[in-house]
């Protein structure tokens, strides 16, 4: 993706493992790893552990993130001829509307990553827009609690919107490659567990919010949503993830920590990474999955609604 927030080489081993000191990447990259179904992980434990989870994955992933992505780390409907900075930069202009932001009204971004889409939902729609990172904040754990503590701070008669990671019904909890794709998705993108879309629903209504309406974006999507995942599909304008882009940073990333500029593990991170992006395009590719699962609600103005 062509973007000027993106990272130069350079940039990109300085800042592998975020906050960690250098020593101490390999050992969380180990640390992470263990969490997960692929290294006998149990949900459980990953779910107790969620905060250390979290805030490991970021701390490992941001800055490749940031190489591949830019500043806005979410998938968005592509349309034919649109860039995927232009499709990114329109889906952030459409959850605003779906909100109906007004000028000087106050937002809160809860999951903001670096602040691309805070910052420009602001300058769209003229608001003033606070940023929850997950990094730094403890959200309670599971959807419930997430959607509960939302619901709290949320004045009554305003409205929340939210794109949430789930499987859809054709996913299939007894069908093994079914499994492999979504425990993929898991370990590469710091997730416990991936939620149906149901059980999204399910937890909203828990958490008391009004649904207005709801549905998988995914499917309006002209050109698949996945398309700049998929390792087969070449583009220059995307070109870090293609087989081509991946040789490339992969043998980067072995040199810079070969002669010491990138901390030990970082090749582990680039692996379990790419592994992501396999997971996320085969299922995509296979329906199973999508990342745009969208719904807007609202806390009702009667706490006796």
């Amino acid at each position: 993706m062509s973007n000027s927030g993106q990272l130069n080489n350079l940039s990109l081993a300085s800042r592998i493992g975020g906050k960690l000191e250098k020593k101490d990447v390999l050992l969380a990259v180990e640390k992470y790893e263990k969490y997960h179904a692929a290294y006998e992980g149990e949900e459980e434990d990953r779910k107790a552990n969620y905060t250390d989870l979290v805030n490991k994955y970021y701390d490992l992933a941001t800055s490749f993130y940031e190489f591949g992505w830019g500043d806005s780390f979410h998938n968005a409907p592509r349309w034919k001829g649109e860039t995927i900075r232009e499709s990114i930069k329109r889906h952030q202009h459409f959850l605003a509307l779906q909100l109906g932001l007004k000028p000087g009204q106050k937002v809160l971004d809860v999951g903001c990553g670096i602040g691309g889409p805070l910052r420009e939902i602001s300058r769209f729609t003229l608001t003033s827009v606070t940023g929850v990172n997950n990094n730094e904040y403890q959200i309670s754990r599971g959807k419930y609690g997430c959607y509960k503590e939302i619901y709290r701070v949320l004045k009554p008669g305003h409205y929340f919107a939210a794109y949430e990671w789930c499987t859809t019904d054709s996913f299939n909890p007894n069908n093994r490659e079914h499994q492999k794709i979504k425990a993929d998705i898991e370990i590469g993108d710091g997730l416990p567990d991936i939620r149906t879309t149901g059980k999204c629903l399910e937890a909203l209504k828990q958490a008391d919010f009004e649904l207005i309406w709801e549905k998988d974006i995914a499917l309006d999507s002209p050109l698949p949503w996945y398309l700049p995942l998929d390792k087969n599909h070449f583009s220059l304008t995307n070109f870090p993830a293609t087989s081509v882009g991946r040789f490339v940073t992969r043998n980067m990333v072995r040199i810079l920590e070969f002669v010491g500029l990138a901390p030990k593990g970082s090749q582990r991170v680039q692996i379990f990474l790419e592994q992501a992006a396999d997971g996320l395009a085969e299922g995509g590719r296979r329906g199973i999955f999508t990342p745009m699962y969208f719904f807007v609600a609202r806390k009702p103005l009667s706490e006796d609604h």
